[in-house]
Parts: structure tokens; C-alpha cells; sequence
């Protein structure tokens, strides 16, 4: 990894759908040795796909909710049983389980606070040893990839 290849990470990056003749002009390159070295990249996993940035407002879905939940039982059976609940639903964008406390960080998005409180009841029902949950709802969001 050198610094073109850092460049073209950092082009594709801002803008995943930039043209190889565009990408390679930015970076410094003519179209096939940046195609190679593009292909490289994604071969070795480093670029491991692209996407969109989608504007979930628009979609009535841009309410969301960062949750922290600590379990009162640690066996492999509650906890699976907590993963496989979680990872089902589709509300859930992001699931980490985490060193130390909490237990588990969740990113959830929604319409809005009153499905938030409808997931969140939903999710305390169905796990008998879940012992706290925190929500964070962001104030302003200041960055994000």
C-alpha cells in the first residue's frame, strides 16, 4: 500500500461511483494502471464494496437511537438467544458486543421516539435477563462516514 493507493482509498471514499478515467486524472494516473491497482484493492479486501448514502429522513425512517444493554446472565445460551433476537430485526443498523461495559452497543433507527418506545418495549419483553438498557438519542450529528 503506497500513497496513490491511499489517494485512490481516500477518492472513492468521497465518491464511490467516480469513473476510473475521473479517479485516475485525481490521483495522478492513466485509466489502466489505476484499474489494476483499483481491482488490487478490492481483491485484497481493503475495498470491500460500495454503497449509497441514503437521506433516511426522507424515507420516514430517520429517527435514531444509540442503546447500550448489559445482561444479567453471561451463558452461551442467553446470550445467542440476545444476539439472534437482536440481529433479526430489521430496525437494527448496527449490533457490536463490546469489552467491558456495556455488554452490548445497538444502533437502531425508526420513524420517530414513539416507534423507538414500541422497539424498545419489545426488546425488554422478550429478554427476562437483560438488567439495564440506555438509550442516547443524538443532539446533533457532527460527522459521519
Amino acid at each position: 500500500m503506497d500513497n496513490l493507493d491511499s489517494a485512490i482509498i481516500e477518492e472513492l471514499t468521497a465518491n464511490g461511483r467516480l469513473a476510473n478515467q475521473e479517479l485516475a486524472a485525481r490521483v495522478g494516473l492513466t485509466a489502466a494502471p489505476c484499474l489494476r491497482r483499483v481491482r488490487r484493492l478490492e481483491e485484497a479486501g481493503i475495498i470491500a464494496g460500495y454503497t449509497a448514502r441514503i437521506n433516511h429522513a426522507l424515507l420516514d425512517e430517520g429517527f435514531e437511537v444509540l442503546v447500550f444493554v448489559d445482561l444479567s446472565r453471561n451463558d452461551l445460551p442467553s446470550v445467542e438467544a440476545f444476539e439472534s433476537t437482536v440481529l433479526a430485526d430489521p430496525a437494527v443498523i448496527e449490533f457490536r458486543r463490546m469489552f467491558g461495559l456495556p455488554d452490548y452497543y445497538i444502533k437502531v433507527r425508526v420513524k420517530d421516539s414513539e416507534a423507538y418506545e414500541r422497539w424498545y418495549s419489545a426488546l425488554a419483553s422478550q429478554h427476562e435477563y437483560i438488567s439495564r438498557i440506555d438509550s442516547r438519542i443524538t443532539m446533533k450529528l457532527l460527522k459521519a462516514p
